[in-house]
This record gives structure tokens, sequence and C-alpha cells, in this order.
């Protein structure tokens, strides 16, 4: 059943709608206390000058800390501190998100942006979409984190500046780029259950030109993925190893004041899992994304991007015990052409784009009664902000070949309450078409499902001062034709409540972190059974904790996080119980260029699982060497 699986995909409680509006008077009366004492000495934005930037909230570049949607950036340096997680675990250490897998590297995964499902997040690599149009969402199973300098992290509807999927937000990795001169660079790491990950890989430039080559390779015995309790007598007691080589690269011309850059992932794996006893179940894994970019000041003020991309997701079934699962391939390709322009205009950054997007896709077996569509999108967008004003707006008309047409928007507000405090509002709609396998897969699939339409609404409060932030948002979404899970779906409708809270500030040498998020995910819709019933999978309470102090040469850290239970099926009848666990970290550098780092991840050996009857790992120990000269 893995390979459905991979690419298929309590009663409300009374008491939600009090605990949240509490909290959201708590929060905000905390923060003006905070803000009453410190305003005296913040004399300008509480951010500090470095504040990274970020594309991916407007498609234009913006300060984070001007951004009016939650984005979050998470560095390379808090990627390096993941050995051993998944990129679906690392993005879960990030306020409003939540995951669930099939247990371990490589294996099935999904993430949640703000209680909504999977396929309510799109996924970029170096601004492609990628992932399984069969299914109709991201595949993270096999991106290495290796090959990532960054992830930006955006939460909110973002339809009116991507299209379908973009409901719940948007998360986008960058791969690695260039520098001047030549660096070459490499690491190894060697932990539990006999995982080794070997790569290499330089940076370079010179004149007009820049690039980056990295190659990667790692393997590990794994754990058994599956215990007694999954489903469809899927246990199988063996290790489900893992093992993927990996290739990224990225070329950059600049001719003039124009740039010209090409851009590539590939990733092949070889995948155990266990869909019950008597076969050794494997399937090969494939990730391509290849972009080719050309951009520069087409006049005075208009700024100009046209680029061509294609990604390819492909699960090859090699071996499997099910009689259910046919050997072969489950494909999609997606073929990307897109042309932004970026205006300067008395009201800010105003944005024009027009994209088209060619999906097809394949399976073994019978195939799909329909297996390939276009959507072409129209978008316009404005990001601008004047004194303690700041505002954001996007529409976009999308004609879906199978769907027609769709249009989506979105307004944003902010406003400079007080030196370093900002309270936001915003409001928007968004669209998800059905994916392949919802519309046609054999006995499982509704050709009659139509796409889901969403109406989301947030007010958000960030503080910031130097070191110290605090950052607030409550929202809701209301989804109008939700597709249920499992077979034969149907049309319904979900509504989604919930607040997050964030702190990071610096005490006595540490920076430490803490975050929190309380969400009500549930079925709205009055004619159906689950009425009022929570959403599965999902979690209503999650806690974050995060230190790290810098002693000389070393480097210590520690994470918690704390998920309160979810259920395993729509009925809430199946509980899975909530857990915590803690990774501990050391770094040394005891040399320029040279760092040493030893991760023990689930320090309490906590046995948890996030999907019913699959495990995830029990304590792991991971010891890696880093060499990148500067």
């Amino acid at each position: 059943m893995v390979s459905l699986h991979r690419h298929c995909s309590a009663r409300s409680r009374p008491g939600f709608a009090v605990s949240t509006t509490r909290f959201i008077g708590g929060a905000a009366t905390a923060l003006l206390a905070i803000t009453a004492v410190c305003a005296p000495a913040a004399h300008a934005q509480g951010a500090a000058a470095g504040d990274p930037v970020v594309i991916t909230g407007t498609r234009t570049p913006q300060r984070v800390d001007r951004a009016l949607a939650e984005v979050t950036v998470i560095e390379r340096a808090q990627i390096e501190a993941a050995a051993g997680r998944t990129l679906a675990e690392l993005l879960a250490t990030e306020s409003g998100v939540q995951f669930w897998s099939n247990g371990g590297l490589g294996k099935t995964a999904s993430v949640s942006l703000r209680g909504l499902e999977s396929r309510h997040t799109l996924l970029l690599i170096d601004g492609v979409r990628y992932g399984s149009a069969t299914v109709g969402s991201p595949t993270w199973d096999n991106i290495p984190l290796d090959a990532i300098e960054r992830i930006e992290v955006v939460r909110g509807p973002m339809s009116g500046l991507y299209g379908s999927e973009a409901v719940g937000g948007v998360i986008q990795v960058f791969t690695r780029g260039g520098q001047p001169g030549f660096r070459p660079e490499g690491g190894a790491t060697a932990g539990s259950r006999s995982y080794g990950e070997l790569a290499a890989g330089a940076r370079f430039g010179t004149g007009a030109f820049d690039g980056h080559l990295r190659l990667q390779h790692r393997r590990t015995d794994g754990i058994s993925t599956t215990n007694e309790r999954v489903p469809f007598g899927s246990f199988n007691a063996d290790d489900d190893g893992f093992e993927q080589t990996s290739l990224s690269g990225r070329l950059g011309l600049r001719l003039g004041t124009w740039r010209a850059e090409a851009t590539m992932l590939s990733a092949k794996g070889t995948n155990h899992y266990d869909d019950g006893p008597g076969a050794d179940s494997r399937t090969r894994l494939r990730t391509e994304v290849l972009s080719a970019q050309v951009s520069g000041p087409a006049a005075t003020g208009w700024r100009t991007a046209l680029k061509w991309a294609r990604s390819i997701d492909e699960l090859d079934t090699l071996a499997s015990a099910s009689p259910f699962t046919d050997l072969g391939t489950i494909g999609s390709t997606q073929q990307q052409v897109s042309w932004e322009n970026g205006f300067d205009t008395p009201l800010g950054t105003a944005l024009a784009l027009a994209e088209r997007i060619e999906q097809e896709v394949e399976r073994p077996g019978t195939p799909f009664a329909v297996s390939e569509r276009t959507i072409t999108g129209l978008g316009l967008g404005l990001n601008g902000e004047a004194g303690a004003h700041g505002w954001q707006a996007s529409v976009r008309r999308d004609r879906n070949s199978q769907f027609g047409n769709q249009t989506t928007g979105s307004l944003a507000y902010g406003l400079e309450v007080a030196p370093g405090l900002r309270a936001t509002a915003s409001f928007g709609t968004s669209f998800t078409a059905p994916s392949f396998n919802q519309l046609y897969f054999p006995g499982f699939g509704n050709p009659l499902l139509q796409p889901e339409e969403g109406l989301h609404r947030e007010v958000g409060l960030r503080w910031s001062q130097g070191v110290h932030e605090v950052r607030f948002a409550a929202f809701s979404s209301d989804i109008r034709g939700y597709i249920t899970p499992g077979a034969n779906p149907t049309n319904v409708n979900a509504d989604i409540e919930g607040l997050t809270l964030t702190v990071r500030t610096q005490l006595q040498g540490w920076r430490l972190s803490a975050g929190g998020e309380l969400i009500d995910p549930r079925n709205s819709n009055p004619n159906n059974a689950n009425f009022g019933r929570q959403l599965p999978r999902r979690a209503r309470e999650v806690l974050r904790l995060g230190a790290e102090r810098r002693i000389g040469a070393w480097t210590l850290g520690a994470s918690m996080l704390n998920s309160g239970a979810r259920f395993e099926n729509a009925a809430n009848s199946v509980e899975l119980p909530g857990y915590t666990v803690w990774d501990l970290r050391a770094d040394w550098a005891p040399a320029p260029g040279w760092a040493l780092g030893l991760k023990v991840n689930n320090v309490a050996d906590r046995r948890y699982e996030t999907a019913l009857g699959y495990n995830q790992p029990a304590r792991e120990a991971f010891v890696t060497l880093r060499w990148a000269p500067r």
C-alpha cells in the first residue's frame, strides 16, 4: 500500500474559543507592557539592519522585518545543526509547522502549515514548483539537506501570487550559490544505525562568472518503520534503510547589469519500506529540478526576469509484499515558464507576472483517465510603505484546462503603533485543484471532485528591539469544498482557527527561543458524519524551546518539541498520544575552516508515532566533520 499512500496521501472543544480569546488578550497585554518599558530606548525600527532579505512573500526582494506576512528564514547554520533529521522535521521546528511521516530518512512525510493539509503547502526549489502532481502535494522525502543554503517559510494564503496549492503558505528552498575565488569544501558524518554521509563541493567566482557544485552520498540501515498497529497488515520487523546520491549546482554569468543563471538539483535514492511480510519492499526515488533564468533592468524603474524550469518527481516500486501495489513508476513532470516584472511606483513596488505550468503524470498498470493538464496564470501585486504604514495587495487569474478560471487575491496592512511594535491585518482567498489520484486513481478517485476554495483572515503583532523579538498571530481559514482523505473522496467544508506565539531573546550569552501554537482544525459540514470532529494527524497544541551559546571555540545547543495528542482518522476514534522530544548538540571549531559536531537526537529515547503504526527514530547520535576554508 505504500505507493498508493505516498502518492494519494474528538469533537470540537467549546473551551477552545475561550482559550483563544484569553491567549490573544494575554499576548497583546504582554506585548504592550514590553513596549511601554522598552520604547524609550528604541528610536528606529527594532530589527537590526542585517535582517535577511527575502523574496517569497512578495516575489520581490524585501527585508524580513518589513514583511506583512509571518515569514521566517532557516539559515545554513540551522540546517547543519539538524544532523540526522529530515527536511520535514527541520521545518517542524518553526512556528505553525507540523509534520507526520512513515518513519525516518527517505520515508513518506507530510508538512502542515497552520493546521491545513500537506496539499495546501506549495514547495519551491529555487523558484521551481516541486512535488507529486498525482497526490497534489510536495514531496519532502528525497531532498538532501546538504544541498540547501537557506529556507524561507511564508505562512498565510499566497494563491494571489502563486495560484493553486499556496493555501497555508509557501516554503521555498534555495540551493547553494557561488563566491569570489575558489573555495573547496567537504564534510563527513557517521552515526547510529550505520549512518554514513560524505559530501564535497566548491564555490567559485571570477570576473562576471560564479558558481557552485556539490556531490553528496549518504546511507543508513534505518529502523523498522512499522509496528503491529499499522493498518492493512503492513507490519514487517526488518530494518528499512535508505541510500541517496545527489548533485547540486548553480552557474551564473553577469552581463553588464543583466544576469543569466542556471540551477540544478538531482537526487536519486533507494528506499526500503514495510508493506507486509514476505518481501524486502523497495522503491527508487528520483528528484530533478532544473531552471534557467535571465534577469535585469529593462528600463529605469523596471526589472524583468524570464524563467524556464522543469521538475521531475518519480517513485519506482522495485519490490513489494502487497498484492495491491503495482511494480513500476509513478511519476510527475512539471514544466514552468514565467515572466515577472517589477516596477517602481509612488505607491511601492508593483509586480506583473505571467506563468504557464504543464503537468504530466504516469502510473504503472491501468493509466489515469486524464494524465495531463495546463495552468495559465496572470497576476498583479503591490508592496509598499510610507511612514508608519505598510501595505500589500495581490490578485491572480488562473485558467486550469480541467476546471476553468479561478481568481484569488489578498490584502494586507501594517501599522507601526510604537517604535519597534507593528500590528498587521490581512485577508485572502485561495484555491486548490484536486490531484490526479483524487480524481482518477482506479477504485480510489472521484472524477466529480471540484477545487477547494478558501477564505482566510489574520491579525498579528510583532515587537523587536535588537536581539529581542516577540511575534504573535491569530488566524482562521474556511475551506469550502474541502476534499476528504482516503478512498472515494468528496467535497465537504472545514474550518481552521489558531494562534501562534514566538519569542526570541538573548540572556547572559544564551540565545533563547520559545514558540507555541494552538489550532482548532475541524470538519464544519453539518451534513457530514464527522461534523465538528478534529481533522486527522494535527495536534491542537505544540510547544517548542531552543537554546544556544558560544563559549570560545565551542557552540552548545538544545531544542525541545512537545506535541499534543492527535487523531489518526476523521471519526476521531483512534488517538495518537502526544510526545516530547529533546535534541542536544555541541560544535567545536579547532581551527579556521574546520568544525567538529556531535548531535544526539531524541535524547530521552522517546517512542512515538506521528502516523498510526509507523515508528519514529529512537535515540540516535551523529558525529560530523566539516571543512570550509574562508
